[in-house]
């Protein structure tokens, strides 16, 4: 059995039960799993000196499109709407192939780990004809990578003849969706505790999802006991088409379709009133609060500080805008500072919401803290660096305060550092980039 010491940490934040802060501790890790926290020295196949090194809990990315990573920053479409966006990228969307989706995943896999995000939920929701088993290559990227991973497998059966968004052509029959659903659960979930892999069942939005789909879909991952996930709530535009089609807020019609519960979480939820709030903490329904995209779209400040009093779970995510979860973190508390001033949630409320709120969300209890019978999922930062001077007097706080520029310096998956000293360490780096940016080449062209 492989041992790891993590020796002599300056500071543990543990984002435990008890919000325990350990000070000039040492983590012990048996294989996978966290053995010990204290001040006992022990034995162990590989030793990290941590001396000027603080420790935290992977964090965790609850919402994330990698597809959308080689189409991130094109200069025609970076002042658009939502809506317009969308009608423009999804001309593009279908010429994704097995090459761009692996290469994208990898890509924005390594900048994740870079950043400190030890799992990732991935929603994919464009599966052009002819092009194969998208998601086994998203599943494949991650094993290469060493990141925990968990696909929601997207879906869309409305298309442009039926008046909404999505082409022709990249979208399914519900017979065809709810059938690779079943097999890529049964191919690709591990249901055990730390597993590397999961599957959520995850319709695109009630723009391109029928309420046959929707109302399917629940039924489908409650009878294999998989997780529910969806854009809701996200636009004003989507506000204003579901009242005009349906007559009922997001919310309220999402509950008609069986999509409320301690099972099912939404991406975004800007556009959630008081009622739609209560709607959330009485049923359990959780919240992804993607922030960079947020403000990139110009689709406005989602209701965190209020979410957090009413006890609705809530997690983060970066929905395509970047892979960095540090910068996530960052601009969510500077983001609700400016929003909410002294009622917004402060540097450790954020923290634990990035951890144990995105472990809540997927279904996790194995994930988010730093305690003995933990999945041994962490990074680690040292303050010795030029940018922490005078950081280190609030360590619970410091990513959102001062925040982390640049990678880590260690990220840990499964008990594998897959960064040391701010570099990866499970594939070669310069080589991945020159790839995917060939690839990336490769598919804007088509």
């Amino acid at each position: 059995m492989a041992t790891l010491l993590i020796r002599n940490a300056r500071y543990i934040v543990s984002c435990d039960d008890k919000d325990t802060l350990w000070e000039h501790a040492n983590l012990f890790i048996r294989d996978n799993v966290i053995e010990y926290i204290g001040e006992r020295r022990m034995q162990a196949d590989q030793c990290i000196d941590a001396s000027d090194l603080i420790l935290y809990p992977g964090l965790i990315n609850t919402h994330h499109h990698l597809f959308r990573i080689f189409s991130r920053n094109l200069p025609e479409v970076q002042s658009m709407g939502l809506l317009p966006w969308l009608r423009a990228l999804y001309g593009m969307w279908r010429h994704l192939d097995g090459e761009s989706v692996y290469w994208s995943s990898l890509a924005g896999m390594g900048e994740l780990l870079k950043s400190g995000c030890t799992t990732c939920l991935d929603h994919h929701y464009v599966f052009p004809a002819g092009v194969g088993d998208l998601l086994a290559n998203q599943f494949r990227a991650a094993a290469l990578a060493g990141m925990r991973f968990h696909a929601a497998r997207g879906s869309m059966d409305l298309s442009e003849k039926d008046g909404a968004l999505p082409p022709d052509s990249l979208v399914q029959s519900m017979d065809e969706i709810l059938a690779d659903s079943e097999r890529l659960v049964k191919v690709w979930h591990d249901e055990s505790r730390f597993s590397m892999r999961q599957v959520a069942l995850a319709p695109c939005s009630l723009f391109s999802a029928s309420a046959d789909l929707m109302r399917e879909s629940a039924a489908l991952a409650r009878r294999l006991g998989v997780r529910l996930h969806t854009h809701a709530a996200g636009t004003r535009d989507e506000e204003r088409y579901v009242l005009e089609r349906f007559g009922m807020r997001p919310a309220a019609y999402l509950a008609t379709l069986g999509w409320t519960g301690t099972d099912v979480w939404y991406a975004h939820g800007i556009r959630l009133n008081d009622s739609d709030l209560h709607l959330l903490a009485e049923t359990g329904t959780g919240v992804a609060h993607c922030p960079v995209s947020n403000m990139q779209r110009a689709s406005g400040v989602c209701r965190v500080p209020e979410m957090l009093r009413l006890g609705i779970p809530v997690g983060l995510g970066s929905d395509g805008a970047s892979s960095n979860l540090l910068e996530e973190l960052r601009t969510a508390y500077l983001l609700h500072r400016l929003a909410a001033g002294t009622g917004a949630p402060d540097g450790y409320q954020l923290l634990k919401l990035a951890t144990r709120g995105s472990a809540q969300l997927l279904g996790r209890d194995d994930l988010g803290a730093l305690a003995p019978n933990m999945a041994a999922d962490l990074f680690a930062v040292s303050l010795d660096k030029l940018a922490l001077v005078g950081a280190q007097f609030d360590p619970k706080a410091l990513l959102c305060t001062v925040g982390c520029g640049g990678p880590v310096d260690y990220t840990i998956v499964n008990g594998v550092a897959v960064v040391q000293k701010g570099e990866l360490t499970t594939f070669d780096e310069a080589r991945a980039a020159a790839r995917a940016n060939l690839a990336a080449r490769r598919y804007l062209r088509r």
